[in-house]
């Protein structure tokens, strides 16, 4: 029997000439099954990309699966790969890859080794590929003797965008929150008081003003319609100062409401005597006088609701 020669791994010299060669001439220079990985540079500094290039040279029919991201890649860290489609030529295929890594680790010499899985059937193989060294650069000065190395200073400001202060307006919101709760708390009654009495005041002097147009439209013209407008009004306005329902009420009604009032009990019957008995004369005195109670019992009601204390 003949015993195959055992293949020596080239120099790195002619690893570097065939870097430089066609990917056709490549493939006819690896051995057959070939595994191997590289790193692309001779020296890498802290934090910088590196480009680290695995291929393998198989059988058409083997099916190989190269490391992913959740490989172990240590001292490296994965930042990304690009892949070279499967070629196959002269009955041979070749797989190549080339990761971008970073290292952050401060030995001088620093060095990768990953695993190709291979399937068989049901089984898997782990080739391991070959270790890859690189050495790490320096980038501090050397120092002369026994002498720390000098550094260069760099005073010059650098202007920073400045950033929303969250935390100071939550709090400034909090602040002004708890204020306005307190000013609810304590003063709270109060306010809601003095509007009201705002709202009656202002009520008020609506009604005063519309209801003299009413009594002077009336006594311009002596219209029925004229003189149940202000009745109308004058109810109208009870019910929103009181908050009953007088404005739907007969006038005996209105008269028991206000516990048999005089000025209301002869107001408002001398306001139904002319509306609905149509006995409208020539003496205004009647009508005059009814007009001038019922406002006068409209400003008392009106004095009694804003100098009683309100809920």
């Amino acid at each position: 029997m003949h015993k195959q020669a055992p293949h020596r791994r080239p120099g790195p010299w002619i690893a570097a000439l065939l870097l430089l060669l066609p990917l056709s001439a490549v493939w006819a220079q690896l051995p057959p099954d070939q595994l191997s990985g590289r790193f692309r540079q001779a020296t890498v500094a802290v934090g910088s990309i590196i480009d680290y290039e695995l291929s393998y040279r198989h059988a058409p029919a083997q099916e190989v699966i190269f490391p992913d991201s959740t490989a172990d890649f240590a001292p490296f860290e994965f930042v990304g790969k690009t892949y070279v489609p499967t070629r196959t030529r002269q009955g041979r295929s070749l797989d190549r890859t080339v990761y971008h890594l970073r290292t952050f680790a401060l030995d001088s010499v620093q060095r990768l080794r990953l695993f190709v899985t291979v399937l068989q059937g049901r089984d898997t193989l782990l080739l391991p590929v070959p270790a890859a060294s690189v050495r790490l650069a320096r980038t501090a000065p050397l120092s002369v003797g026994n002498e720390p190395p000098v550094l260069r200073q760099n005073t010059r400001l650098v202007p920073i965008a400045p950033r929303f202060n969250y935390p100071y307006w939550l709090a400034g919101l909090a602040l002004l929150g708890l204020l306005g709760l307190g000013l609810v708390l304590g003063f709270g009654q109060r306010l809601r008081r003095r509007y009201h009495r705002y709202k009656l005041r202002k009520n008020h002097a609506y009604f005063l003003a519309q209801y003299a147009r009413h009594v002077e439209r009336f006594t311009l013209s002596r219209s029925l319609t004229n003189m149940e407008r202000a009745i109308t009004l004058w109810k109208n306005y009870l019910s929103g100062l009181e908050n009953n329902t007088i404005n739907s009420l007969t006038t005996r009604e209105v008269v028991a409401h206000y516990q048999n009032d005089a000025d209301v009990n002869m107001a408002l019957r001398i306001a139904d005597k002319v509306i609905y008995g149509n006995q409208l004369t020539d003496e205004e005195a009647e009508t005059d006088l009814a007009f001038v109670l019922l406002r006068n019992f409209a400003e008392r009601r009106y004095d009694l609701f804003t100098t009683r204390p309100t809920d």
